[in-house]
């Protein structure tokens, strides 16, 4: 049993860290499905476990300590989060499988807007190659604690791009960010939302 859920507002970035607690514990003990989240943060930056000073260039938005895995990154209004709370002991106690099948969900997404996203090998995340250079289109960063997942990935649908200057996303600072709007796709994020559910049921069932 899964659930799925879209957050109709922006969701401040405590609240949902406390929901997730709360939400992860519950399925530990069997007491909760399990559950995919998506909503929208207002600005923020987040801290991951790997994350170094140097890389907060300007703290223009409030900037969030996390227990997840990862470096710093923005989130904000026209970029996807899916907050993924999977219960690994029945499906598969398996860390890194788990974290190569949140990539792919991502490339299958972004296929269905004919966006060609890419690993990287060293670099977490989904990459898009332009000319020369390649740009980093979404984000993921995840804990586990008693085989339950939570936080997850973040896909740039149409955020304010100039909001990343603020930090190094992810540590890279060779490569930019990008979004479906940059690469001229016109989805909303009702489409991506669709697109997000019919590629998670491929990979996860």
């Amino acid at each position: 049993m899964r659930e799925w859920e879209i957050a109709r507002a922006p969701v401040l970035y405590p609240d949902a860290v406390a929901r997730m607690e709360r939400r992860a514990a519950q399925i530990a003990e069997g007491a909760a499905a399990e559950l995919v989240w998506l909503l929208e943060h207002p600005p923020i930056y987040t801290a991951g476990t790997s994350a170094k000073d140097g890389d907060l260039l300007d703290a223009r938005f409030p900037v969030y300590r996390t227990g997840r895995g990862g470096q710093f990154t923005y989130h904000g209004p026209g970029q996807r989060v899916g907050y993924v709370l999977l219960d690994l002991k029945r499906r598969k106690a398996d860390v890194r499988g788990f974290v190569r099948d949140l990539e792919e969900w991502l490339i299958r997404t972004l296929a269905r807007f004919d966006i060609k996203g890419e690993r990287r090998d060293g670099r977490v995340g989904i990459w898009v190659a332009r000319g020369n250079s390649e740009d980093k289109i979404a984000a993921i960063g995840v804990r586990v604690r008693k085989w339950v997942t939570f936080h997850g990935v973040s896909l740039n649908v149409d955020p304010e791009l100039a909001h990343f200057d603020g930090i190094v996303p992810c540590g890279v600072r060779e490569h930019g960010v990008t979004s479906l709007r940059d690469l001229g796709s016109t989805a909303t994020m009702a489409d991506v939302d669709v697109a997000l559910k019919a590629a998670f049921a491929e990979l996860f069932g």
